[in-house]
């Protein structure tokens, strides 16, 4: 099996401060498995093949054999099958079967423990966990990518999840990993920012990116990073501090989050509005059957293309928004209102009918 192509290298400069002493490290781990066992395989070959000839080598000058019974009887001496000898043997050529005996149990015994003690250390140093998290991680599709698991990441890897998403996690920390697999999450260890890193996560395969590491500058390198690898896909950062949206967004985020900034807002909503902020937690609770919001996209030929608005509530599915491709948001849309191809909605009604909308990955 060959192994992945390297990743090619994009040098990325953006002038900050905090991105002194920042880590960077580079995991080149998936080869070394392969490659240790062929290793391994050819020395083996090399040493039974250097015996063999021996062996065959000394009867010939020994005993004056030929070729043929030379090498006959080298093979079954070494590996103890018990047949006749070919010729007879005189106290010369009786030394040196023993010899061979010697070095063919040698081998077999030196073999079998070798492939013992490979199989042990691949258990023991997570190895074959590591290639099972790779396999599965190969086989995923229209994914989400989420860099970096603390308290924002996790919350947000749940909440993705709860709504049927496949989530790979990226962190430079044991501990954060750690968590991660006991949360059933797919992980990667290793440096966000780097090519390698997001490839092995999948990155040209996923369906959008999330990062929630606690460093705008960490956030920065990592957009730009994943935007050189995967140009259409959708990107969610989060920004840490008063004024870092904006490099976000020049860095090629396509939405940008401030934790403090909602956590703000949401209180003052609580405050003000908290019948209204409980309703809509409800609407978007992955736990919620009776009633759910969702962003839906018009698809030719699906479910919702060429369909009114009337005909949607008359399903028991409410049309609250219409939002045209490069277009503003339409409120309230009329009965007679045609939906087209494109075009994104934002519906509530129950979550059953809703999911018959929802577009899979």
């Amino acid at each position: 099996m060959a192994g992945p192509v390297p990743a090619e290298e994009h040098d990325v400069v953006f002038e900050t401060g905090a991105a002194d002493g920042r880590l960077r490290r580079v995991r080149l781990r998936a080869p070394s498995i392969p490659v240790l066992a062929a290793s391994h395989a050819r020395r083996w070959l090399l040493i039974v093949a250097l015996v063999v000839a021996t062996g065959a080598a000394g009867y010939v000058v020994l005993l004056r054999w030929p070729l043929d019974d030379a090498l006959y009887m080298t093979v079954i001496t070494m590996t103890t099958v018990g047949f006749k000898e070919v010729r007879e043997l005189d106290d010369v050529g009786r030394a040196w079967t023993a010899l061979l005996s010697v070095a063919g149990v040698g081998i077999i015994f030196g073999t079998v423990g070798i492939v013992v003690e490979s199989f042990v250390r691949e258990l023991t140093s997570g190895r074959r966990e590591e290639r099972r998290m790779a396999d599965k991680i190969a086989d995923l599709r229209d994914h989400f990518v989420l860099c970096g698991y603390g308290r924002v990441g996790s919350t947000v890897a749940r909440e993705l999840v709860g709504r049927g998403n496949s989530v790979v996690v990226i962190d430079i920390q044991e501990l954060s990993l750690d968590r991660a697999r006991r949360d059933g999450h797919l992980v990667v260890h290793g440096d966000a920012t780097e090519d390698s890193t997001l490839i092995e996560a999948g990155i040209r395969r996923a369906r959008g990116l999330v990062t929630t590491i606690d460093s705008d500058a960490n956030n920065v390198y990592v957009i730009l990073t994943a935007r050189s690898l995967q140009p259409n896909l959708f990107i969610l950062g989060r920004a840490n501090a008063a004024g870092s949206e904006s490099k976000l967004e020049q860095a090629g985020a396509n939405r940008v989050v401030s934790p403090y900034t909602m956590a703000g807002r949401r209180i003052a909503e609580l405050a003000l509005r908290p019948k209204l902020a409980d309703f809509i937690d409800l609407a978007l609770s992955t736990g919620e059957d009776a009633f759910s919001l969702e962003e839906v996209e018009v698809v030719a030929g699906g479910p919702l293309d060429n369909r009114t608005v009337g005909e949607l509530r008359a399903d028991g599915v409410f049309t609250l928004a219409i939002l045209p491709a490069g277009g503003e948001y339409q409120a309230n849309p009329a009965d007679d209102r045609r939906l087209a191809p494109g075009e994104s909605l934002v519906l509530s009604g129950s979550s059953a009918r809703l999911a018959e909308f929802r577009q899979p990955g």
